[in-house]
C-alpha cells in the first residue's frame, strides 16, 4: 500500500488506543460469554480438537468481531492531533453507520469538548478492506478529508511497533478512472501527564490471573533491565559514531556534536558533593525503614508463637498434667 504525500504531521494519544481496545474487548466477550460449566474440558482436549478441525479445514471460533467509533481531535496547521474517540453503531447488512447516533455523539461531545472536531473514524482487523471506504466517504461531509485508525487486535509476539495503522484517502487514477484509495500515514505517540500517569497504573495492575507480588515485582524489574539495557546499547552506539567521526571515517556533524556537547555538561551535576551527600541520605533511609520492616515482621512472628505457647500451656495445666522439657 502506498505512503501518503500530504505532509500531515499526525499525533496519536494512548487514550485512543485503550478505548479502541477497551471497545473490542468488550464486545468481543459478548459475543462469546466463558462457559461456566463445571464440565469443561482439559487443555490438551481443546488442544487435541483444534488440531483435528485444523486438519480437516474446520474453524474453531468464530471470526473476530469489528468495532467502529470516531476519532476526535484537533489540527492546527499541518499537525493533527487525535485526543480522545467514541463508539458508533454499524450496521453490518448495509454497511454502513447509525446517522442518527452519530449526529447525536458528536451534538453531545460538543457541549463537553467544544474545541474538538470528529476528525474521523477507527475500526479494528489486519488490513483496510473495501468495505471501509463506504464508511470513510459516509463521513466526508462531517470532514472532508477524514483519518482512518486501523487497531490490529491480533497478537503477535515479534511485532515490536505497535498494531495501529493511520490511513489517508487520495484520489489516484486507476485504469483511467479516479478512485479513492487508502495510504498510510506515519504518526507519533503524543502523552500528557494524566495519560502518562493512566497507562502507568494499567500497566503495573495485579493480573486477573491470581498473579502475586513477586510476579508484578519480576516484570517490573525486567522492564527496567529493558530500559537499561536499551540505554547502554544506544550509549555504545553513540560511542562508536564519535570515535569514528574523530578517526576520520565520517564527516563531521557540528549539530550532533552540540547536543552530546549539551548531554555532558549535566554529567558533573550528578558527581557534586550535595547529590552523594542526597544519595547517601536516601541510602540509608531505604535501609532503615527494610531493617525495621524486618524487625516488625520478626516481632509479630515471635508474639504469635508466644501467644500459642501459653495458649497450649493454660489447656496442660487445666487438666492437670505435667510438661516436661528437655
Amino acid at each position: 500500500m502506498a505512503s501518503s504525500g500530504s505532509g500531515l504531521t499526525f499525533k496519536l494519544h494512548p487514550l485512543v488506543i485503550v478505548n479502541i481496545s477497551d471497545h473490542y474487548t468488550r464486545v468481543k466477550s459478548q459475543m462469546n460469554p466463558p462457559s461456566l460449566s463445571s464440565s469443561s474440558p482439559s487443555p490438551c482436549a481443546l488442544s487435541n480438537g483444534a488440531d483435528v478441525a485444523a486438519s480437516a479445514g474446520l474453524s474453531t471460533s468464530p471470526p473476530a468481531p469489528r468495532v467502529y467509533g470516531c476519532v476526535v481531535g484537533v489540527q492546527k496547521g499541518r499537525t493533527v492531533e487525535i485526543f480522545n474517540s467514541f463508539e458508533l453503531l454499524y450496521d453490518p447488512k448495509t454497511h454502513s453507520l447509525d446517522r442518527t447516533f452519530l449526529e447525536k455523539k458528536q451534538e453531545l461531545y460538543k457541549k463537553v469538548f467544544p474545541h474538538f472536531y470528529i476528525l474521523g473514524w477507527y475500526s479494528t482487523g489486519s488490513d483496510a478492506m473495501e468495505s471501509d471506504m463506504h464508511i470513510h466517504k459516509a463521513l466526508m461531509d462531517i470532514n472532508e478529508s477524514p483519518v482512518y485508525v486501523l487497531l490490529d487486535p491480533s497478537i503477535n509476539h515479534a511485532q515490536k511497533d505497535l498494531p495501529v495503522t493511520i490511513y489517508e484517502s487520495e484520489l489516484h487514477l486507476i485504469e483511467g478512472i479516479p478512485q479513492l484509495i487508502f495510504v498510510r500515514s506515519s504518526y507519533t505517540i503524543e502523552t500528557v501527564e494524566a495519560e502518562r500517569i493512566s497507562v502507568d497504573h494499567v500497566a503495573h495492575l495485579k493480573p486477573s490471573d491470581g498473579g502475586s507480588a513477586a510476579t508484578q515485582l519480576a516484570a517490573h524489574l525486567a522492564g527496567i533491565h529493558s530500559a537499561i539495557k536499551m540505554l547502554n546499547s544506544r550509549i555504545r552506539i553513540l560511542h562508536s559514531y564519535l570515535l569514528a567521526m574523530q578517526n576520520g571515517d565520517i564527516p563531521l556533524e557540528n549539530s550532533l556534536l552540540r547536543q552530546v556537547s549539551s548531554l555532558l555538561r549535566r554529567l558533573p551535576v550528578i558527581e557534586s558533593e550535595k547529590f552523594r551527600d542526597d544519595f547517601l541520605t536516601e541510602y540509608t533511609d531505604t535501609m532503615l525503614i527494610t531493617y525495621l520492616a524486618m524487625s516488625t515482621n520478626c516481632s509479630s512472628a515471635m508474639n504469635e508463637l508466644i501467644e500459642k505457647f501459653n495458649i497450649a500451656y493454660d489447656r496442660h495445666s487445666r487438666r492437670g498434667g505435667r510438661t516436661v522439657f528437655i
